[in-house]
């Protein structure tokens, strides 16, 4: 088919059997579980956190009727978790093809659990999107969700990503399972790498002692904030990759930041180099080439809204830049999302405009 929008990061929340259908059955009494919310919404209990679906099955609200709780599945579009409807939704919005990440805030509840569990909930999810994308495959891709269980467990959820199709893995936190980074990753840099496997960072890693995080009782300040600065945490974590070597020593390894947009690159590209040349020799980083080359090479960004960023998509790098809608999120413009592209898009290069909104996905995942 010919492609002429790709959207780099949309979601999937998962359908009400989703639990009951691919985690094993010994697990069914520890599951998250549908529940109630406050305002007769639906709600995800986590463990002891009520996670309702208000915002991140917004894609009818406008920021007055926006609000967290009081949403259900029956009042939902079946393609907020359907296939088939998914694609008549795309379809509205003009997007070609996609490819989908989970519902977070249950991957971060997987992740602070027993071993076996939690890689349990990680595998049945990724199962899921498998059987989710296999529906229509050249327009639905897969973003394998990696576990937070151990680096053999990561490897092997990476390898079985390939072998079913997906077309790039997720990372939660760091291979290793650990809150930081370290040499035992390596061994899942080196097998994405021969495998080609992008990797995404959705916004940025959770540290896997952390649990799901309900909205503020009074006042949602601190969500606001946090939604105010997606991109804080993408540029140390380049700067992670960067100066400790994982781009020298796997030169074909790819990074996606999702939905942290671009305005900031060119900012940070300056920052990179300037301080590699002040501190390079006290701090011991010897790098082959200028920071900055390794992010044009070894980088990309995903970008929902940012004007800024598009029109300077030179200093950027127009190679490392992908448009995504983050449907069906709160910030997503469905099914409006061509009249955000041609408005930030005004009086770019036709050519510059193709590659950020078509043809480095399509590269990427192999939309060809």
């Amino acid at each position: 088919m010919q492609y002429r929008t790709i959207d780099c990061d949309q979601h999937v929340i998962e359908p009400p059997d989703l639990w009951e259908k691919y985690l094993p059955k010994k697990f069914h009494d520890v599951a998250p579980k549908l529940v109630k919310d406050k305002d007769d919404g639906d709600a995800w209990l986590l463990g002891e956190a009520v996670e309702s679906l208000g915002l991140v099955a917004a894609m009818n609200k406008t920021p007055k009727t926006l609000k967290w709780t009081g949403v259900k599945y029956e009042d939902m579009h079946p393609g907020i978790f359907e296939p088939a409807a998914r694609l008549e939704l795309m379809d509205e919005d003009r997007v070609d093809a996609a490819v989908f990440f989970p519902p977070q805030r249950t991957m971060i509840y997987f992740m602070g659990q027993e071993k076996e569990f939690s890689l349990a909930g990680m595998q049945a999810y990724n199962n899921f999107i498998t059987d989710f994308c296999a529906h229509k495959p050249e327009r639905l891709g897969a973003i394998f969700q990696m576990p937070a269980t151990g680096i053999n467990d990561s490897v092997m959820e990476l390898k079985r990503a390939r072998e079913a199709g997906a077309k790039g893995v997720g990372l939660a936190t760091w291979p290793s399972g650990e809150a930081i980074l370290s040499a035992v990753d390596d061994q899942f840099w080196a097998v994405a790498e021969e495998l080609a496997m992008p990797i995404h960072i959705h916004i940025g890693l959770t540290p896997p002692t952390v649990k799901t995080q309900k909205v503020a009782q009074k006042g949602g300040v601190p969500q606001l904030v946090a939604f105010s600065t997606t991109m804080s945490r993408m540029p140390v974590l380049f700067a992670e990759f960067i100066f400790n070597g994982v781009f020298e020593r796997f030169p074909g390894l790819t990074i996606v930041g999702g939905e942290v947009g671009a305005g900031w690159v060119p900012f940070f590209k300056q920052e990179l180099d300037d301080r590699y040349r002040r501190n390079r020799y006290w701090t011991g980083v010897n790098l082959s080439m200028l920071p900055s080359d390794y992010y044009l090479r070894n980088c990309k960004v995903g970008v929902v809204s940012d004007q800024f960023g598009i029109q300077n998509c030179d200093s950027v790098g127009v190679d490392t830049m992908m448009w995504c809608s983050d449907f069906p999120h709160h910030i997503t413009d469905w099914p409006n999302s061509h009249h955000l592209i041609n408005s930030m898009a005004h009086g770019l290069d036709e050519g510059k405009k193709r590659k950020i909104f078509c043809e480095n996905a399509g590269k990427l995942y192999g939309f060809t």
